[in-house]
C-alpha cells in the first residue's frame, strides 16, 4: 500500500546532502529557505524520522556541519536564560493563554531578540545546514512566517530547512493545515509589488 508521507521523507536525506542543494544551485539569488509541510496528525513519524536524519547525515556526508534547532527548546532556553521561564509557567497556569501572549509580546519580539540570540546560538555562518522544528509547539508565541521573515538577514548563503505540521502552497503557510498564517506579501506591500516589512520566500522541500 502507498505511503504518500513516507515515499516524501526517503528523499529528504539524498536531497539536503547533495552539493546542489547545500550550494543553492538553481535558486539564483533567492534566499536558501526550505519548508517541509506534513500532515499534524503525523507529527510523531515525523519526530522519528528527524532523529534518523540527524544520525545518517554524518554518516552520509563527513564534516557535513549540521545544526538543528528545536522552536519549543529554543523558546524555553531562552526564557530560562532570561530568568522568566518560571513567571511564565506560572502566568499560564493562573491567567491563561492570551494574557501570556501579551505579556511575551516584548521579550519574545523576533526582529529585536530572538533573531539575535538565534544568531549567537546557532552561528549560520559556521553551519553548512540548519534544520528547525518544533514549529507546533510555539505557536501563537512565534510565528514561522515572522521568524523567516527576519531570518532572512543572518542565515546568509546557509540552507535553513523547516519542518512544518501544516501546508505550504509556496504562498500561504497554514499551521495545521487550518490556520492562514501569511503570504509572499502582507501587509501595506500586498498587491504593490514591493516587499512588506514581513515578505519571506520559502521553496518547498520535497512536492
Amino acid at each position: 500500500m502507498s505511503d504518500p508521507l513516507n515515499e516524501r521523507l526517503n528523499q529528504i536525506l539524498p536531497k539536503v546532502i547533495s552539493d546542489a542543494f547545500l550550494s543553492g544551485a538553481g535558486i539564483g539569488n533567492e534566499t536558501p529557505f526550505y519548508i517541509f509541510d506534513y500532515p499534524p496528525g503525523d507529527e510523531l513519524r515525523v519526530r522519528d524520522y528527524l532523529r534518523t536524519l540527524l544520525e545518517h547525515i554524518p554518516k552520509q556526508k563527513h564534516g557535513l556541519r549540521v545544526k538543528h534547532i528545536d522552536l519549543f527548546d529554543f523558546v524555553l532556553d531562552y526564557l530560562k536564560g532570561r530568568n522568566l521561564l518560571d513567571k511564565t509557567i506560572q502566568m499560564q497556569r493562573v491567567e491563561g493563554d492570551e494574557k501570556l501572549k501579551k505579556a511575551l509580546a516584548g521579550p519574545l519580539n523576533v526582529k529585536e531578540k530572538l533573531t539575535p540570540y538565534f544568531s549567537q546560538v546557532v552561528q549560520p555562518n559556521q553551519q553548512d545546514l540548519v534544520i528547525l522544528s518544533g514549529v507546533g509547539g510555539v505557536y501563537p508565541l512565534l510565528r514561522t512566517s515572522t521568524l523567516l521573515s527576519n531570518l532572512q538577514s543572518v542565515m546568509g548563503r546557509t540552507p535553513l530547512v523547516v519542518f512544518y505540521p501544516g501546508k505550504y502552497d509556496q504562498v500561504t503557510l497554514r499551521l495545521f493545515g487550518k490556520l492562514r498564517l501569511s503570504a509572499f506579501f502582507e501587509g501595506e506591500g500586498k498587491g504593490t509589488g514591493k516587499k512588506s516589512e514581513n515578505y519571506y520566500r520559502a521553496f518547498k522541500l520535497i512536492t
